[in-house]
């Protein structure tokens, strides 16, 4: 197959992807910005008053970070997990199967999809919080760097979830159940250091945890963890993730059942 081909192939799967996403605005984009919000006002503004300052910042600085990612995560997942499924659903996602399309440019296109609507939802979260704090950037490279890979990693995830699931109660198990819990328990609305050791410890286990602070690194310049060590614990899911996700569009689980 050649260049053009396979960049004409992973182009109108993103063009698709995006055009979805986009047409359904009102479900896609529009709840996380209003959810954020809300978490702005009620943990960051009347909360966050109470509480005082975390780690030499206002608790609202110190959230904000959190938040970003928070909606990037759960949008870039949603995005893939919703939109393969559903071609599943509909047998469309026969269309791709019967052309001449590698699979890794089918993962590509959707991944790509998936972090389009992540960016975007941060984008637009990021927006909201210049109204409730003067929010400013440390460290750009580390900022774009953490929040692209980490719209990669759960648009991968997605997809995973995606080729496992067998009706619509099987795409959300994952998000209620596993996402939500990890992404509370990462540091989005805490400092580790408030923890006992012991939890500390435990906490560390957590790979949300890590993103976030080295997105909160990368925000403010300040953080919990290890960036170095964050990066390698991203990098080293995204290749796992990838590998699994090629292995299972290659074998055809869950899609030539």
């Amino acid at each position: 197959m050649s260049k053009t081909v396979r960049y004409t192939a992973y182009r109108t799967i993103v063009s698709r992807e995006i055009t979805r996403f986009m047409r359904i605005w009102p479900q896609t984009i529009l709840p996380p910005a209003i959810t954020m919000t809300l978490y702005f006002i009620i943990f960051g503004n009347l909360i966050g008053k109470r509480i005082g300052t975390m780690d030499g910042f206002s608790y609202m600085e110190f959230i904000v970070p959190g938040l970003i990612m928070m909606s990037v995560i759960t949008s870039s997942y949603a995005n893939v997990v919703s939109s393969f499924f559903s071609m599943k659903f509909q047998h469309s996602i026969e269309e791709i199967l019967i052309a001449p399309v590698p699979s890794y440019i089918i993962l590509a296109g959707f991944v790509t999809g998936g972090v389009a609507r992540g960016l975007i939802v941060g984008a637009i979260v990021t927006s909201i919080a210049l109204i409730f704090t003067g929010l400013s950037i440390d460290n750009y490279f580390i900022t774009i760097t953490v929040i692209l890979m980490t719209a990669i990693l759960f648009s991968l995830a997605g997809m995973i979830n995606a080729v496992f699931a067998r009706n619509f109660d099987d795409i959300s198990i994952v998000p209620t159940f596993v996402l939500t819990p990890l992404t509370y328990l990462g540091g989005v609305f805490y400092s580790i250091k408030l923890l006992p050791e012991f939890w500390q410890n435990v906490s560390l286990i957590n790979p949300i945890l890590h993103m976030v602070n080295a997105f909160r690194y990368g925000v403010l310049g300040q953080s919990d963890l290890n960036i170095g060590f964050a990066f390698i614990i991203i990098i080293g899911f995204i290749v796992a993730l990838t590998t699994a996700t090629l292995y299972l569009l290659n074998k055809g689980v869950g899609i030539r059942n």
